[in-house]
């Protein structure tokens, strides 16, 4: 499986390289709290001098580091979902344990993000916020009318038919340039079509290719991680403009959404991957978790599914008794493209963001959120801070300033580490499923054909 192989190893590689710096961003954010409540206590949050300072020190700060991180999007969507979907060829290769495999990723990433739905419509932690406050959110994160624009191109009443017109961009660069009016779906879609044309290829045609955008995210990659040297900062100015500005609400509304991620989280990790556990492998939930256990413990330090992948394996095969066929390619394709825990993260978060702006989303504009966070799912680079340049392109489809990630973006470390947790565990359900439903000795042959 060197196609899966690499692609994780690309991951880990950069993972084990920058995961160290993370828990700066974390202090980051603690500073600009407190820094920020200390300037509205003694100068007030009308101030001149403060209202200067916001304006062109902090908010020029943060945007630096926003478009960073916007600027290595395109590149990083487009070759994370060629890659992945290329990938799928081997899928194909592996018969019924593929498709099973594929079946129940895309099962488990749907009800992550449903779950992740009706948690956020439940609980609403991105109300509370007025419509004035929304405002200087907007006019610190992002660019109102470009979002407002989005919004209301949303509104027109189009067909079904028309609406999936619009799905196929006749110029893929023009809708890559425009991300903040509706461009970045079109451009997603074509990069699908463009890997199932990969997929097409003749192996020995196809390698070439596959490796040039194997150099493409890997530059992306170090691009992300260039700018995350610069995020304690950046996050630093952000949050202390929001604060500055509109005090305990915004905390208030962010430590709800940070609470709600971690429950809805574990809901998953506990309740579905239980289920699944117990309804197709016929296994106690308890013995798989007790199983897993150091599995999860790495997951959570490294915040990488891809740094994970050789303890998975290990666990895999030793603990669960998996077949190594089985165990192999299911967590190794598991650690690319089996992202649920990410997919339900980016669930949540749009639609807190949503929320927080005062941007209504009605049902069509939910059910483009699902699946987008699915097919980031695949797209997501399996590191720390790798579902950000998704979750920007999501927020710009739906019409939410891209620029409002960094409000979460300081949280983010212990959410992180969380939901890899509920990504790496979720292959091993998957893996450990799939080995009940297919019988070793057919499996292996398979495997060897």
């Amino acid at each position: 499986m060197p196609g899966l192989m690499n692609h994780a190893i690309i991951g880990s590689k950069w993972a084990m390289k920058s995961n160290s710096r993370f828990h700066l961003i974390g202090w980051g954010l603690v500073a600009g709290i407190a820094f920020g409540m200390i300037a509205r206590a003694t100068l007030g949050s009308e101030n001149a001098t403060l209202g200067w300072a916001v304006s062109e020190i902090f908010k020029p700060l943060g945007q630096l580091f926003l478009r960073l991180i916007f600027m290595v999007v395109v590149p990083l969507l487009f070759s994370s979902l060629i890659l992945g979907i290329a990938d799928l060829g081997e899928v194909r290769v592996l018969g019924r344990l593929g498709i099973k495999s594929l079946l129940m990723t895309v099962v488990l990433s749907s009800v992550a993000v449903i779950l992740a739905i009706a948690a956020v419509n439940l609980v609403q932690p991105g109300s509370g916020i007025s419509p004035e406050q929304s405002a200087k959110i907007a006019a610190t994160f992002g660019k109102p009318d470009d979002a407002a624009a989005s919004v209301e191109k949303s509104k027109e009443a189009k067909g079904v038919l028309q609406t999936i017109v619009e799905f196929v961009p006749e110029n893929p660069l023009e809708s890559a340039s425009q991300p903040k009016l509706g461009g970045m779906l079109p451009f997603m879609v074509f990069a699908v079509f463009f890997g199932v044309g990969l997929l097409k290829l003749e192996p020995e045609k196809a390698l070439p290719v596959k490796q040039f955008f194997e150099g493409i995210l890997g530059v992306s990659l170090n691009l992300i991680d260039m700018a995350m040297k610069f995020a304690p900062i950046g996050v630093f100015a952000l949050i202390f403009a929001t604060t500055a500005t509109l005090g305990v609400d915004a905390l208030m509304a962010l430590g709800k959404y940070a609470a709600l991620v971690l429950v809805v989280l574990a809901l998953h990790l506990f309740g579905t991957y239980s289920l699944a556990i117990a309804a197709i492998a016929k296994r106690l939930p308890a013995w798989f978790f007790s199983n897993v256990r150091g599995v999860m413990l790495t997951a959570f330090a490294t915040s990488s599914s891809n740094a994970t992948l050789p303890t998975a394996l290990k666990a895999g095969e030793e603990n669960l008794g998996i077949p190594r066929p089985v165990n192999s390619f299911v967590l190794t394709l598991g650690a690319t493209a089996n992202q649920n825990g990410t997919a339900l993260f980016e669930g949540v978060t749009v639609l807190f963001l949503a929320q927080l702006f005062g941007i209504p989303l009605g049902i069509p504009q939910q059910l483009t959120v699902v699946g987008l966070a699915i097919l980031a799912g695949v797209g997501t680079a399996g590191v720390p801070g790798g579902s950000w340049p998704m979750i920007a392109a999501i927020c710009a489809t739906v019409g939410i300033p891209p620029g409002a990630i960094a409000i979460c973006m300081g949280v983010d470390r212990v959410l992180d580490m969380s939901r890899t947790v509920v990504n790496v565990v979720g292959d091993l359900t998957i893996a450990t499923c799939v080995s009940a439903m297919e019988p070793m000795e057919s499996t292996a042959a398979e495997a060897a054909s």
